[in-house]
């Protein structure tokens, strides 16, 4: 699985967000002059935030985003998610049948989906384990 610059770019903005912003707003130009990000890019990849609800933007000319939940309540696998979709290894619907979803044809012969399914479930638990606040923690040592 590889993650693209929507996934990179939007959790360094969030880690950015949350290490200098507190409760006042940061502008979408402070994130890109800081990070190196482009500013219409920032745009797209704050609105797939904040429709996730993991950040809130505040109108007016002190306005820009804040997180729209506390830094232990937001998880890696959340930001990845907003932003990419889903975080399945492969396409196989063998893996998404342990989430509830539709199965192929071959599910009952395959012997592969067991590596998928524990793939899979190896980096959602990875990603969901690590929250916003234990990153600051990193970047602070």
């Amino acid at each position: 699985m590889k993650i693209s610059t929507k996934g990179r770019y939007g959790l360094r903005a969030l880690v950015d967000l949350a290490q200098l912003g507190g409760d006042a707003p940061v502008s979408i130009t402070t994130i890109s002059n800081r990070q190196g990000i482009s500013e219409r890019y920032l745009e797209q990849l704050m609105s797939l935030l904040k429709k996730a609800g993991l950040v809130k933007s505040i109108r007016g000319a002190n306005g820009g985003y804040i997180l729209g939940k506390e830094l232990s309540e937001i998880s890696v696998g959340d930001i990845l998610r907003a932003l990419e979709g889903d975080l399945e290894p492969v396409a196989c619907p063998a893996v998404k049948t342990i989430q509830g979803e539709e199965d192929c044809n071959a599910v009952d012969q395959c012997v592969t989906k067991y590596v998928w399914q524990r793939i899979s479930e190896s980096i959602n638990r990875t990603v969901d384990e690590i929250k916003l606040d234990q990153l600051l923690q990193q970047k602070g040592e």
